[in-house]
This record gives C-alpha cells, structure tokens and sequence, in this order.
C-alpha cells in the first residue's frame, strides 16, 4: 500500500491562507461598520487585493520575515496603507458599474481593519509554530561533509522553518562528518540494509539522497522506498527548491545537464518583452517628476555630467552603453575599472541617497524599451569584470543566456555588494532564475523589488 501523501502547507502558505481568511472576515466588519452593501460591487475587491499584493511585495511571506516576525510587524499597517490607497485610487477613476460610492468611506474603514487582520493572522501563525506545526522530517543517505551543507543551508535558508533530521550513513559513502556526530541531536543510524523498515518506522516526509561518495550507494533500497510512496530527491534538487538558488559549492554538473529548466520558447520572449515595454513605460510616466529632480540635483551638486554612460554586457555577451544618473564624483575612475566598496568615498552625498533608493536607475529604464535590457534579468555587468569572474567562476558565462535586467531574483535576495565572493552567491541565483524562467516568476520578482527600494538592507 502507497503511504500517504506527505505534502505539507509551508509556513508562508498557511500565512497567505491566515491573511486571506482574515481579510475576509475584516472586509464582512468593515462593510457592517459602513452601514452600505458594497459587496455587490466588484470594485469593493480592489482593497483586499491590493493588501496581499502588498504584503507579498513588501517581503512578508519571506523566510526572514517568519523567523523573525517582531522585527517585520511594522510592514503590516504599511502595507494596509498602501492597499487603501491603491483600492481608493482605483475605484475613484473606474466608471459605472465598478466605482464605489463614498469609496473615502471604504478607505477609512480598509486600513484599520486590514492592519488588525495582518497582525492577527501573524499571531495565529506564531502560536502554531509555538505547538511544533510545519516541521517537516527529513532522512538523509549520507552523514559526510555534503550532509554538514544540506543541513546548514536548511538552517539558514530554506523556506521550510524547522526540520527533523535523520540521517543513514555507511561506510562505503564516505568519512562521517565529525560536527554531525558530535551533535547529540541528530541521529545517526549506520548501514543501508533495511532501509525500507527504517524509513518505514519514521515515516519521513522526504528521502534525500546526499551522500559524498555515491559508488557505494546501491538502488535496490532506494527504489523500495520510492514505490512505498515516500519521496526522493537528490542533493541539488532538493536543494535549490528548498533555498531558491543553485548550490555552486557541490555542483553536480550530471544533474544540471539533465535537469528541467534552461528553456525559454517563442512565446515566452515575446511575453517578457510585452511585459518590459508596459511596466518601462508606466514607470517613465510615474517617475518623470522625480526623474528631473533628481537631474537637477546631480548637476547642482558638483556641476558636473547629469548622466553616466558605461559599457556593459548583455545577452549573448553582447556589450550596451547602460545609461545611470552619475553617483560618483567625476573622473571617479581615471585610475580603471574598480568595484564600488561599501562607503565608497568617491561616491556623492546625492549619490549615496540615489543609490540606496534605486533612483539612479531609472534611466535604464530607457535601455529597457531599447532591447538593450529586461526589466528582470541578471545584473549587468562589466566587460572588464565579466572576464575576470569568466575565468574564476564555472558556469559564470550561463547567466548571459538571457538579457540583463533592471532588477533580478539575485538583486531581491542578496545585498547590494561587490566582490568575488558576492558575485559567487549572486551566480547562484542568477543560474537559478535561468533555469527556471517563467512570466509568473518575473512578475513575483518586479513585487519584490519594491521590498528592496524601501528596505535596501532586507535580503537574506
């Protein structure tokens, strides 16, 4: 008999749910507390629409935000905020029959409300963890150094929160990794015969296989487990689903070679480029005003150039001259190309605000409309650099299959730094993004992105 279905909701799904349900509940009350029957108008859903889109956006379904919900309770009443407006914007230009009457009325109501339903649901979510929910049990072929990385890279990065880990270890798949047996915690249980009996007796959610030395591992007990119903990945693969990126420590290039992914057909590039021609566009139309003061700010600031134009590669590793405002002091580089440093000093006073607030990237959006960029993509980068990291880092070349974007899932997940170690970890989601190309994906990055533009210091 198939054992059962061991697919759990993950903590940031059961939030999602918690909201939505509580929504619904403050949209009932809030309506009651009108007096007025707006729920015939399907206008009226604009407001709880925008809250969970703005929640998502504002990155507090992410894991550091579930871990460590204390520090990111202040979003909630934002994002409640934010909704308000958005719905009452909306509704106040939409003609008959989808605008709502006395729709100020609704946004009054909408933000307190919201804001309750959002910190209410988080506190159902923290009482649930409190009594040991969305634990999922792991058991791992293998107790070697490659198990010592699945188990640190779950601790700290996996969308799972909490874990059981057992692990089944033989000698023939190499030495035991010494700080997993001198864990009390973890339990260890020697030999691969009667695999199926041990699984069996703890009835893992999932069987990942992360040996070091695979000439040892033989099928038989494995295949057993799998027709038992219980499921099994593979290191990587369990991996990059769990943590969202490539792990480039222990690549294994077999996997990559006959893993899905790495395939954007005709029809996807035409619809990310119908994607960057709208969103560029809309951009330009509500950032123009800001545009030009910004302008104006860079040239009263030093009287210098207003714009920086630079080389930088793209798809194909065709070279661009990507257009910035300038945030370094003129003839910043006349000694070469040199990676920008946290406090750089050649960086100007309207520089340092431009670049913690993104704004001097808003000329490339330009670039965008020319196909030189996507709005969602690897980062550009520079030629002179490209090479150099070509040359130190495998697989680095992969990342220009697509076009360089504005923003990226590298750019929404990790700091804003520059080195080859950060350019290493930024590769990982690079690769990742590649791989697993899909419109619904650049729409979740473009989200996020306005997470990074308020909390620039918010990335894991």
């Amino acid at each position: 008999m198939l054992a059962q279905i061991r697919a759990r909701p993950t903590a940031a799904l059961a939030l999602f749910l918690l909201d939505t349900g509580f929504l619904g509940f403050a949209c009932w009350g809030g309506l009651l507390l009108l007096g007025r029957d707006h729920s015939i108008s399907p206008a009226a859903l604009l407001f709880p629409a925008a809250d969970l889109l703005f929640l998502y956006a504002m990155g507090l379904y992410r894991r550091e935000a579930l871990v460590q919900m204390g520090e990111s309770l202040g979003r909630v009443p934002a994002a409640a905020g934010a909704a308000g407006l958005t719905g009452w914007a909306a509704t106040a230009i939409l003609p008959a029959p989808f605008s709502i009457p006395d729709v100020h009325l609704m946004f009054a109501a909408a933000v307190p409300c919201f804001a309750g339903a959002g910190l209410a649901a988080r506190l159902v979510l923290h009482l649930l963890r409190l009594k040991g929910a969305f634990r999922r049990r792991l058991l791992i072929i293998g107790a070697g150094r490659r198990a010592w990385d699945l188990v640190w890279l779950l601790r700290h990065e996996a969308h799972t929160l909490a874990f059981e880990v057992v692990f089944v270890h033989d000698d023939h798949l190499g030495e035991l990794d010494p700080r997993l047996a001198a864990d009390p915690t973890h339990e260890i249980i020697p030999g691969l015969d009667g695999l199926l009996l041990a699984v069996r007796r703890r009835n893992p959610d999932q069987i990942v296989v992360a040996p070091d030395e695979r000439r040892g591992l033989t099928m038989e007990g494995l295949l057993s487990c799998r027709m038992a119903g219980y499921p099994v990945s593979e290191y990587a693969q369990f991996l990059e689903r769990e943590i969202g990126r490539i792990d480039l420590k222990r690549l294994d290039l077999n996997w990559l070679l006959y893993a899905d992914g790495f395939a954007m057909g005709t029809l996807d590039r035409f619809l990310k480029r119908g994607l960057d021609i709208v969103v560029s566009i809309a951009l330009l139309l509500a950032t123009a005003p800001t545009l030009v003061v910004a302008a104006l700010a860079v040239k009263l600031g030093d009287g210098g150039p207003v714009f920086y134009r630079q080389d930088r590669v793209s798809r194909g590793g065709r070279v661009f001259r990507i257009i910035k405002l300038r945030t370094m002091s003129v003839n910043a580089e006349r000694a070469g190309a040199v990676w920008a440093a946290r406090s750089d000093p050649r960086i100007t006073m309207t520089g340092s605000l431009f670049r913690r607030t993104r704004l001097d990237e808003l000329p490339q959006l330009f670039s965008i409309l020319r196909g030189d960029m996507a709005f969602v993509g690897p980062r550009p980068e520079r030629p002179e650099f490209t090479q150099q990291l070509a040359a130190r880092l495998p697989l680095y070349e992969n990342r220009h299959l697509v076009r360089a974007g504005l923003t990226g899932w590298a750019q929404v997940n990790y700091p804003y730094e520059a080195s080859l170690n950060d350019a290493r970890s930024k590769l990982s989601y690079d690769l990742f993004y590649v791989k697993n190309f899909s419109i619904m994906f650049d729409l979740r990055i473009i989200l996020q992105t306005l997470r990074v533009v308020f909390w620039p210091n918010d990335a894991r």
